[in-house]
């Protein structure tokens, strides 16, 4: 192809366009061949340019307008409708690592104990070393020895990253893996006792807050934690923490010799109190079931402090009598937590498996009344045993080795419904039918006209 300038006496010229590559071109009966037009070619090759860059803005335009649509799904998935207007669901659910809802039902049931978990959250997050490494930021991590864990720190991090709204899901893995190093019991993936788990879980941040965290020594912790501090005698284990300060309480064990009435009193520190159904409750499985009446959390915690005689396998090493005798056991308690845990015993072992209580026991949401389970009920304010429901983990199966851990917890006077890495606002009404394990209720602070238990 011939490509020259026009001549004043132009030639008579054919017009083509090729369909190939769209180029513009004319026929030289002079030349006998096809000449291009260089103006014309020019101008289809910017076009042709123009073209695909409109293609690629709105490519680039259709992928931001989906990403923003993906966006504002995910925000929208997280707004709700309360009292008529659009509220943020500020709350995150916890991965499932293979069995793990027993630790992520305790996990957000603490989470929404204010005055527990502001204190994790207000530690140091960092470590500081010794040596040349002095000040440098350190976080435990699975690359670094099993001296260098630490359950505090773990646990400071997964509380921070739950209510804070940046995610739909948060994933503990850091955290198992400690509990995987220093409480053996729960290494592997088969279900666990959620009960047995919390209370691994606050022994073993109880010893380590004494032991000093995180480059603070244990007197910055305690002088931190004196206005949670509770008497030496709620002492576990040695010195106080905030874990004996919140829900240490102690109980007062009264045995009475039935042969000489010789009384021994001891005094027990305890975190939780494990509360039995009654035996003429346990076939009654619904809260619905019109046989018999109702079983109550009072009725429990009646079982739990009424006067009981000790049977054969349980005489009483009478000092007086010098020997094993009948006798009867009571237990009061002496001082109440400002959390109180409440376990109901809805596991016991037959002869070959444990089996599960499977009985509904109706518990209050607010108004709990412990004052006539008190040694001294008139050296107690009005208002200091009254507790209000926080939070409550519910076991969905037929055994403990089995079935499936979710949690109800209140927060900002909402409540929500925790079943791993799914959180979803509910209502009191469907709080109250829950086939309660575990109860938490917090020691009220202000005076309320709610009714008592």
């Amino acid at each position: 192809m011939t490509n020259h300038k026009k001549t004043e006496k132009q030639e008579k010229v054919q017009h083509t366009v090729c369909m190939d590559c769209s180029s513009y071109s004319t026929y030289c009966y002079r030349c006998d061949d096809f000449v291009v037009n260089d103006t014309k070619l020019g101008l289809v090759q910017k076009v042709r340019e123009h073209l695909q860059n409109l293609e690629n803005s709105a490519f680039t335009s259709d992928r931001h307008r989906k990403r923003k649509l993906l966006e504002n799904s995910s925000l929208n998935s997280k707004l709700l409708k309360v009292n008529g207007s659009t509220t943020a669901l500020c709350a995150t659910g916890l991965r499932n690592l293979g069995n793990t809802c027993f630790m992520n039902a305790i996990l957000q049931s603490l989470s929404n104990i204010q005055q527990f978990c502001c204190y994790f959250k207000e530690l140091p997050a960092v470590e500081l070393r010794n040596g040349k490494t002095a000040g440098r930021r350190t976080y435990h991590t699975r690359s670094q020895g099993d001296n260098n864990v630490s359950l505090v720190e773990e646990f400071r991090k997964t509380l921070c990253a739950l209510w804070q709204g940046s995610q739909t899901a948060f994933s503990p893995e850091s955290l198992f893996y400690v509990v995987w190093k220093i409480m053996p019991n729960f290494r592997g993936y088969q279900q666990q006792d959620a009960h047995e788990f919390m209370r691994y879980l606050l022994d073993h941040l109880h010893l380590e807050l004494q032991g000093g965290f995180n480059g603070v020594s244990r007197s910055v912790i305690l002088q931190e934690n004196a206005t949670l501090s509770a008497s030496n005698k709620c002492c576990i284990n040695g010195a106080s923490t905030v874990v004996t300060a919140i829900f240490g309480g102690i109980l007062q064990n009264e045995v009475n010799c039935l042969i000489c009435g010789t009384e021994s009193r001891k005094f027990d520190p305890f975190l939780d109190l494990s509360l039995d159904i009654p035996s003429q409750f346990r076939n009654k499985r619904t809260k619905n079931q019109e046989n018999g009446p109702m079983c109550t959390l009072r009725d429990c915690l009646r079982s739990f402090t009424d006067l009981e005689e000790l049977d054969e396998t349980e005489l009483y090493m009478c000092h007086k009598c010098k020997k094993k005798q009948k006798s009867t056991k009571k237990f009061w308690i002496q001082k109440l937590p400002k959390v109180l845990c409440l376990h109901l015993k809805r596991f016991h072992w037959t002869a070959y498996l444990r089996n599960k209580v499977d009985t509904y026991v109706e518990f209050p949401l607010r108004g709990l009344d412990m004052k006539c389970y008190l040694l001294e009920p008139e050296n107690s304010g009005p208002e200091s045993c009254l507790y209000d429901l926080a939070a409550v983990v519910v076991h969905h199966g037929s055994g403990v080795g089995s079935g499936h851990y979710t949690a109800y917890a209140a927060h900002e006077g909402r409540w929500f419904h925790f079943n791993d890495s799914t959180v979803t606002l509910t209502d009191e009404e469907t709080v109250v039918k829950a086939k309660a394990y575990i109860l938490f209720y917090v020691e009220r602070q202000a005076k309320s006209g709610s009714d008592k238990l």
